[in-house]
Formats: structure tokens, C-alpha cells, sequence
């Protein structure tokens, strides 16, 4: 039998640093990610190699420290006409020299310069970040000069039409396409035949919802088919996450539920494909000017997002781990800074071990929510994203203008929908908010992968605020429904970008529509401008609402249509019972147990009950029941599960802070290796039969605590990256 690569490779969990090895913020994953192409790339990399870990390498793909290739130190030309521009002639900047570049056909052999003296010094993945696009862009001479050779026709400034703006960035997207094939091609062709070596190449990227509401173009689900790609990693935490959107009529930051639909759309996007995904996250943000307090209560929301999604089970656990352990954040009153608490970092060390420990548990599936239920989500929302804000009122991607107005004070209330996406989260939210775990679902993945679709009852769609790019879609979609599935259209019709030039319109075809809707419904076998209404279509039905989806957005009223959309379309399958609403989402996976309680919801009753270890607490508290206010969540061991209530006499590890190596186990003893950064506290829970009559850490007393009732021992000791040496005895 063949060895499952994930097993054989072991890379459950990694972290990015741009810094020399350090004992602080030695986290003791699986592999480390040696962040950017430096001339001292050879000397991190030996260092981290050196504490044992497995060495990928990360750098930026569209912006980075290259400013040797754009004042003339490369190839001797001067290649700041590659980097973006707006309308106005701003260059589109990381940094102070750092701009977001076009990925020419020079600058992606400039990138494989460095990338072969990675190769060179052993890294085993090159992770390829960003491949970032602002749709505010493309006004530089060098996206001038890829328009007229991709589309045969001289440029067209983006901002003068729908059109100009969808075909700018089709080829923004095309252009990032372009350059990580190119590279990812040639650097393992170069790694073969230079050393007969396989080395594997991942894109860490932000989702495709934060890119489409913060106005980037990226590949996104063009990288899946991209034969030299081997998978990507989730780049969702609390800096996109916390991006404000709107739910009836509210307009607030909601981190969890932003965060659950970001995991969502990735996991979709590879499920299915072979392709490895890892979920990121952050116990900070890229923004230091929020407190502990902040960053620990959005850190915990995005967390039980993600292991809300079981697909996937590989995180990577941190970037920069160097700020995260040894820098100062503002303290609660603004008046000073603090660095990490040390009971906070041993929660973090407790948690970034159980995401370690996830792959060998699956999902424990029941049947208290709906499930099977997605939103479509196509590429091509990206490319709609140009029209946001107006000329007058051109604003950073922040959000704000130099002078501190935000985007409230200076745009219609159409304008502002526009730039929070509400035609997107007016589908969305109202499902999510009420315990229905909707996923976003990978519309470009239905016409490549067979069968991609069958996992879902019901799909909602609107092409509002996205087109389709392929008719075949539609066929995908079509058959889909004919065997049973219910299609809920959301649309009026109204968007200006039904008219850009594609495929549903263009000249010389069979026929040619106004809207791609047109299409879908005639393929369904329905009329071209059906009427709202619900519609039979071979096993399955079509249920038609002619509205814009911006406006569920906006009342109680609009949220309320679209779970009764759901409910219905559920009912016409036959599965009235199916559809459960809840002021909570949990899942089950081994003896893990996450919840989410939501806010703005009328749902109460959020309690569990049992006998549980809680993960998110520094000394793992014994729980019997957790009560869930709205908005608040959990991370739990239940001790009741199969794996561990065995009323074994032998004691076992079951959590810790720490990497536990080497577990030895006898009738009258227990020891093993705890592997952790200097600085901090490990906190470990065994399963044990009595209390011990000693326990020592590297030779030394070790505080400890039995637990008679759960029948488990709290070991807590100083950690260091090489191991302490941990043993519990029994008389």
C-alpha cells in the first residue's frame, strides 16, 4: 500500500519568520517557513535547520525588499514602470521602496534568481505570497503594454468603464497566473535537474471574499488547475477578519462570522482537488495599536472558525512568532505597552498543540443543523470591484484619506454598500447568524472537477455581484439540479457590469443575452427572464427572488427572505425536518468540542454539558458545564470521549502546551519530552487513575495538581525548546 504524502511529510504545522532562530519563539512545529530572499538567507536557514525543523522557504510575489531590480542593480535597467499605479500616477506601495509590482516577464526571472539560491541551500517548499493586484491599479506603462499584447487592442483606462474594469482585471488575474506558473515550472525543472530533487510550491493568499471587499485581483481558483501548484495556505486572521460589513441595516466588525465564511471559501476552494491547504492564524495583527485584550478575544474567534471547517486539518499557527513573544502591545488604559502575559502564552502554546493533534480526528456528524447548504462564489467577483469609490473620493486601503475621514463621512449609502459588499453578506449572513453553517462555495471548481456540487441540497446565486466565465458553468449547474438540487437565483437584473464584453453577448454567438442569467435559466429549461417564483426542473427545483441582493442587507425584513428561501427550498426536496436554526455553532471532532455562540440572534440555550479540559484557559480547568453568552465561544477536550474514557489504570498525555515527545508508559510511571519555547509556562493534563507519589521536571519537583473527580493530573514547569524531561511515578 502507497504512504499518504501527509503522513510520509508530517507537516501538520508551521510558522513564518523573517528573524534568526530564537529559543522565544521556538514554537516547535513541523516545519519552519524562512521568510524572505535576504543575503542572509543561508545563515537563518542553518539556524533553524539546526533545532530540527523542516525548511520551506516564503517570500513575496508581488512586492518585497527588490529594490535592486528596480535602480538598475539587476539587469542594469530601472524598472519602476512596472510598479502599480493608480488613475492619479501614485505608485501602489508595501513600503517606502517597496511597491506592488506587475508581474512582467523580467520581474518573475529576477524573482527566480533568489528563488534558485533557496533551492540551493536545501529548502524543501517555496511559498510564493501574495500575488496581489489592486483594482485601483493599472495605469503603469507596463500593464499598458501586457493589455495590448493579451487582448490585441490598444489600453483602455480601467476607471471609464464596467468593461474597461472587468478586462483589466481579468488580465491582472491572468498576469499573477502567468508568473507562478512561469516560476513554479522552471524552479522544480532547476531543483531536478540540478539536484534531483522534488521541491514543492505553495501560495499563501488572503480568500477570495477579503480580496473582492478589499479590492484586490488575485488567481485565486485559476491556481487549482495550475499543474506545478501544490496548494496554498489561508491567509485569514484578525486584520481581515474584523473588515466591518452589514447585517440588517448594521454596519459592524463581526470577526468570527467573517472569519467562518474566509476558512469556508478556502477549504472549498481545494476540497476535492489533492491539493495540501493550511489555515492560518494570528494571536495578533499586522495593526499594533490594539491591546492584549483585543487581539485575545478576535484570536479566539478566528481559531473556532476555522475548526469549524474539517476539511482541513494543517495550520499554520503564527506569523512572526518574534513579535508575537517578545515585542509590546498598548496596555487597556493607552498609556503604556506590555508584552505577552505569560499565562496568555501558554494558551497560545496550548492551542497551537492541538491544532497539531487534529489530523488524527474526523468530524463526529449529527443532525442538529442544516446542513449541505452553499453560496456560489465565483473569480470574477473580484473584477467588479473597480466602481467602489468615485474620483473625487479615492481613499487608502484602509479606508480612510490622508486627513483621518473615514469612508462613512464621504459616500452615498450606495457608494458605502458598494465598498462593504453588502450584495454578498446580504446572502450570507442571515444563515450564518442563525446556526446554519452555509458555505461558500468555489463556482469556477464546478466545471473543473466533476461531481464538485454534489455535496450541496441547496445553492443560492445571484450574478449581482459576479459572472459566470464559462458557459459550461451553467451545464454543471443544470445537471446538478436535474438530480435533485434546489438553485435559490437572487438577482434584478440591475448590475452595470452585465454588460461588459463575455461570452453571453458576444458577437457571432448562437444567441446573444442582456444577462447571464438569461442563459442559466434557459439552460434550466425555463423562461430567459423568469419571474420570481419557485419552478420545477427535473428532480430538483429553481426558486427565483428578482431583487438585488444589497437590499437583505439592509432589514430584518431582507434576512428574514433568505432563510425563508432556504426553509423552502428544503421543503420542495422533501426535507422539511431538515432545517434546524440554532444561537450556536458546534462541531465535534475526536474528543475537541468548538463552539460559537452568536450575537444578534433571538436564540438562547447555549450550554454544554459534561466533563471537559478548557483549552483556552492557561491552567486547563476541569469544566462540567460551559455556558455560552452571545458571542462568546470554546475550545474543549471532553473527557468522556471514547479516546479517553477507557478506565485505564495507565496514564496518558492528553493536552498540553508543549510538543510531547517520546511518551513512555508503565503501570507505575509516565514519562516523556516537552518540547516548548524558552520564557513561558507548560501546562500539561494526564490522564491518571490516583494522584502520584512524584513528579519531577528535568530532575526537579514539578508543581502539580490531581483531579479526582475527572481523574486527571495538571503537571506545570519552565519550557525550553530542546526538551524537559517530565516524569510522573506511582507507588
Amino acid at each position: 500500500m502507497g504512504v499518504n504524502k501527509q503522513q510520509e511529510r508530517a507537516e501538520w504545522t508551521g510558522f513564518q519568520e523573517s528573524r534568526p532562530y530564537g529559543p522565544k519563539y521556538d514554537l516547535r512545529t513541523d516545519f519552519v517557513m524562512v521568510y524572505g530572499l535576504s543575503d542572509q538567507l543561508e545563515q537563518r536557514i542553518e539556524g533553524w535547520r539546526k533545532a530540527g525543523y523542516t525548511i520551506h522557504l516564503m517570500t513575496g510575489v508581488s512586492w518585497g525588499e527588490y529594490q535592486d531590480y528596480l535602480y538598475e542593480k539587476f539587469d542594469g535597467r530601472n524598472h519602476w514602470d512596472e510598479a502599480q499605479k493608480d488613475r492619479f500616477g501614485n505608485y501602489i506601495q508595501h513600503g517606502k521602496d517597496v511597491p506592488y509590482m506587475v508581474p512582467t516577464v523580467a520581474f518573475s526571472e529576477y524573482l527566480a534568481s533568489y528563488i534558485k539560491k533557496a533551492i540551493d541551500c536545501g529548502v524543501e517548499a517555496i511559498h510564493l505570497e501574495e500575488p496581489e493586484f489592486w483594482a485601483q491599479s493599472g495605469y503603469s506603462e507596463a500593464f499598458k503594454r501586457e493589455w495590448l499584447t493579451y487582448y490585441g487592442e490598444p489600453w483602455i483606462a480601467p476607471h471609464l468603464s464596467p468593461d474597461a474594469q472587468y478586462r483589466a482585471s481579468k488580465l491582472k488575474a491572468y498576469l499573477y497566473y502567468r508568473a507562478l506558473d512561469r516560476l513554479c515550472a522552471q524552479m522544480k525543472e532547476y531543483a531536478l535537474v540540478t539536484y534531483d530533487r522534488v521541491v514543492r510550491f505553495y501560495v499563501p493568499t488572503h480568500s477570495l471574499i477579503n480580496y473582492t471587499q478589499w479590492r484586490i485581483i488575485s488567481p485565486e481558483a485559476l491556481l487549482v488547475s495550475m499543474p506545478s501548484c501544490d496548494g496554498f495556505i489561508a491567509q485569514i486572521w484578525t486584520g481581515t477578519a474584523r473588515t466591518p460589513n452589514v447585517y440588517q441595516g448594521v454596519r459592524r466588525e463581526r470577526t468570527f462570522e467573517t472569519a467562518f465564511l474566509e476558512y469556508g471559501v478556502m477549504q472549498e476552494l481545494t476540497r476535492g482537488t489533492g491539493r495540501d491547504m493550511w489555515f492560518l492564524h494570528d494571536p495578533i495583527e499586522d495593526n499594533p495599536r490594539y491591546s492584549w485584550s483585543d487581539y485575545r478575544h478576535n484570536y479566539r474567534a478566528t481559531v473556532v472558525a476555522a475548526l469549524l471547517h474539517p476539511g482541513v486539518s494543517k495550520f499554520e499557527v503564527c506569523p512572526w512568532p518574534w513579535r508575537v513573544f517578545t515585542l509590546g502591545y498598548p496596555t487597556e488604559d493607552g498609556k503604556g505597552k506590555e508584552v505577552i502575559p505569560a499565562s496568555y502564552k501558554t494558551v497560545l502554546l496550548t492551542v497551537m498543540n492541538v491544532l497539531r493533534d487534529l489530523h488524527h480526528h474526523v468530524e463526529e456528524e449529527d443532525d442538529i443543523y442544516t446542513r449541505g447548504i452553499g453560496l456560489l462564489l465565483s473569480n470574477s467577483a473580484m473584477f467588479q470591484r473597480g466602481d467602489v469609490i468615485p474620483e473625487e473620493t479615492e481613499l487608502s486601503t484602509a479606508g480612510k484619506k490622508a486627513d483621518g475621514v473615514t469612508t462613512s463621512d464621504m459616500l452615498s449609502p450606495e457608494q458605502q454598500e458598494l465598498l462593504d459588499w453588502s450584495a454578498f453578506y446580504g446572502l450570507a449572513l442571515p444563515l450564518v447568524k442563525h446556526g446554519i453553517p452555509l458555505r461558500p462555495v468555489q463556482l469556477d471548481n464546478a466545471l473543473t472537477f466533476p461531481g464538485y456540487l454534489d455535496d450541496y441540497k441547496v445553492l443560492l446565486l445571484s450574478y449581482e455581484f459576479m459572472k459566470p466565465e464559462h458557459a459550461g458553468l451553467h451545464q454543471a449547474i443544470a445537471g446538478w439540479v436535474r438530480d435533485g438540487g434546489v438553485l435559490i437565483y437572487v438577482g434584478d437584473g440591475s448590475d452595470d457590469f452585465h454588460g461588459v464584453r463575455e461570452w453571453w453577448n458576444r458577437e457571432g454567438s448562437r444567441r446573444i443575452y442582456e444577462r447571464p442569467d438569461q442563459h442559466l435559466f434557459e439552460t434550466l429549461g425555463l423562461s430567459a427572464d423568469q419571474e420570481s417564483g419557485e419552478y420545477a426542473a427535473g428532480d430538483g427545483f429553481v426558486i427565483v427572488r428578482r431583487v438585488h441582493p444589497t437590499v437583505l442587507s439592509r432589514s430584518s425584513d431582507g434576512a428574514d427572505m433568505v432563510r425563508d428561501s432556504v426553509q423552502l427550498a428544503l421543503e420542495l426536496r422533501g426535507e422539511a425536518e431538515a432545517y434546524h436554526e440554532s444561537g450556536m455553532l458546534r462541531i465535534k471532532r475526536g474528543p475537541y468540542v468548538i463552539a460559537q455562540a452568536l450575537d444578534e440572534t433571538e436564540h438562547v440555550g447555549n450550554r454544554i454539558e459534561g466533563s471537559f479540559i478548557d483549552l483556552f484557559e492557561h491552567d486547563l480547568p476541569i469544566r462540567a458545564t460551559v455556558e455560552l453568552k452571545p458571542g462568546s465561544n470554546c475550545l474543549l477536550y471532553d473527557l468522556n470521549s471514547v479516546e479517553t474514557a477507557t478506565g485505564s489504570s495507565v496514564a496518558k498525555v492528553l493536552v498540553s502546551s508543549s510538543r510531547i515527545e517520546d511518551e513512555t508508559v508503565s503501570a507505575k510511571e509516565i514519562t516523556f519530552r516537552s518540547e516548548s519555547p524558552s520564557d513561558m509556562t507548560v501546562s500539561t493534563r494526564l490522564r491518571a487513575a490516583s494522584a502520584p507519589s512524584l513528579v519531577t521536571a528535568d530532575g526537579l519537583k514539578a508543581e502539580h495538581a490531581y483531579d479526582e473527580a475527572s481523574g486527571t493530573l495538571l503537571i506545570r514547569y519552565s519550557g525550553k525548546p530542546e526538551g524537559v524531561l517530565v516524569k510522573a511515578a506511582w507507588n
